[in-house]
């Protein structure tokens, strides 16, 4: 018997964590500004600090956000590859049937005019 935790692949996780508004905003808030503490994090969540941690924590299971030591500190970063790859698995294929789509209705307009 395969149990659902064996089926989680790694796109699963990105898209559980883009899923959630908050976390969004925290990955908006790292592209605006990188290596921000949880600190500066949470004073812009009308949040508590471990629900905070929370949303961190799925966000770097997903290979989202990288958190890195630095003295007493620990920074958090956007690491953008996997939307990169989301993008690029999910999107660019889907776009590239409908651009080719438009671009055959637009030669068969023209060969009829």
């Amino acid at each position: 018997m395969v149990t659902y935790s064996a089926l989680v692949t790694d796109d699963d996780l990105v898209f559980k964590a883009l899923a959630d508004p908050t976390r969004r905003f925290l990955l908006d808030l790292l592209f605006q500004r990188d290596g921000r503490t949880l600190t500066e994090l949470e004073s812009e969540l009308d949040m508590t600090r471990f629900g905070v941690m929370k949303h961190l924590r799925v966000l770097e299971d997903a290979g989202l956000v990288v958190a890195r030591r630095s003295g007493r500190e620990k920074l958090h970063f956007l690491n953008p590859i996997p939307i990169q790859l989301i993008h690029h698995r999910w999107i660019d294929k889907y776009r590239e049937h409908h651009a080719s789509a438009l671009l055959d209705l637009k030669n068969q307009l023209e060969d009829m005019a």
